[in-house]
């Protein structure tokens, strides 16, 4: 039972896996990745995906991103120039593919942080009179008066969800990111502008969601993926491993992959991440720079490579994550590192509705307390990315 707790990479875990362990393991990634591809053409792809459709491209992206991950760990053991010519192709398969999915999480996270943070007792999702007044937020940069345009549009906006009147003072644009709505008048604002908010939002995320479905489509019937699918299948078959490969150890590459992992997640402020506040991160998210935020970056790549680690034990292993110790300590630290992208994402993308010309005050408002949740949420994640890396860190100086 012991046995089963050790990392894979260790040499203490067992014989010595070669190239031909990884030749297998590549074979089965892309005799999946074929699989994905039938079961995606044969449920086909109409406008709202069918769940198999779905389910379908779900696999495709898993499958591009292992192979492409074994190619990045274990490229000394594989042709060179084959795997500088895969690895990007691959990347761009799963990146295209992964968009639709992304617009469509990330609306439902908003609406659902919108509809907990208003307190209302329907989602905020575009209602008949919020759906009017978003699509008047976004026409108001054409209106020459703006003081009076925002004025009229945060008037409409509350007689659509008949409540009083908002104040005709423009509210400033980071107006909640410091403490949440306590005031009843402070609650008045954020029910009013949710509704409309959230309209804005759905409307966004919906055209870039649409636009994604299509790009995908249009990626999955181009030549340049055929070319891809064709390579992939001749890799299901036969793999280009050096002629070294098949007496050298993977786990030496493996543990590389390890230790890239271990040294950016040192050069993460583990410290601050322990706190649940973030002043700078809120400070930046509205300001007029559209740039992602500067903290996020390196939590990003820790996740990449987290995801690399992941992989290589795979590998290294032959199989794909089981339950042991290791696995679930890992898998818990990926969660929470795709839950810090998402709500990073998130946030960022609040901050952008916010920044849109003329919008009414209690829109912007409500966009600014919805920008400052998400980025708790972030501070969240760090948190638990935090505790779950300090346990497999124990677990690892105990071996």
């Amino acid at each position: 039972m012991a046995q089963r707790h050790l990392d894979p990479t260790d040499p203490m875990a067992g014989p010595a896996p070669t190239g031909d362990a990884l030749a297998g393991y590549l074979r089965a990634q892309a005799t999946e990745f074929l699989r994905a591809l039938r079961l995606h053409r044969e449920t086909g792809s109409g406008a709202n995906g069918a769940e198999g459709s779905v389910d379908g491209a779900r696999a495709l992206r898993r499958s591009a991103r292992r192979i492409s991950a074994g190619l990045h760990t274990f490229q000394p053991l594989l042709d060179t120039d084959w795997c500088e010519g895969m690895r990007p192709e691959l990347a761009w398969v799963s990146g295209t593919l992964a968009m639709e999915h992304a617009y469509t999480a990330r609306l439902e996270r908003l609406l659902s942080a919108l509809h907990r943070l208003s307190g209302s007792t329907a989602s905020p999702g575009p209602p008949a009179g919020a759906a009017a007044g978003a699509r008047a937020d976004g026409a108001a940069g054409a209106r020459t008066d703006a003081a009076a345009g925002a004025r009229a549009d945060a008037a409409a906006g509350s007689r659509a969800a008949g409540a009083a009147p908002v104040p005709q003072r423009a509210a400033p644009r980071d107006a909640g990111l410091r403490n949440p709505p306590t005031s009843t008048t402070e609650r008045s604002n954020l029910t009013v502008g949710a509704a409309k908010a959230g309209a804005l939002l759905d409307r966004q995320l919906t055209l870039a969601r649409t636009r994604a479905h299509s790009t995908a489509l249009q990626a999955l019937g181009s030549s340049r993926f055929h070319a891809i699918a064709d390579k992939v299948a001749v890799l299901a078959s036969e793999v280009p491993l050096t002629r070294s490969a098949s007496t050298t150890d993977l786990r030496p590459l493996a543990a590389a992959a390890k230790d890239r992992l271990k040294d950016a997640v040192t050069a993460l402020p583990l410290v601050t991440a322990g706190h649940p506040y973030n002043a700078a991160a809120l400070i930046h998210g509205l300001s007029p720079d559209t740039v992602p935020h500067p903290q996020d970056a390196p939590w990003h790549q820790v996740r990449l490579l987290l995801r690399l680690h992941r992989y290589a034990r795979e590998a290294v292993r032959g199989e794909a994550d089981g339950t042991s110790v290791v696995d679930l300590r890992l898998l818990s630290a990926g969660q929470a590192l795709n839950r810090h992208r998402d709500a990073s994402e998130a946030a960022a993308a609040a901050a952008q509705a916010a920044r849109t010309p003329r919008i009414a005050p209690a829109t912007a408002y409500a966009l600014g307390v919805l920008h400052a949740d998400q980025r708790h949420e972030v501070e969240a994640a760090r948190f638990a990315f935090q505790q779950a890396w300090q346990k497999e860190a124990e677990a690892v100086s105990t071996r």
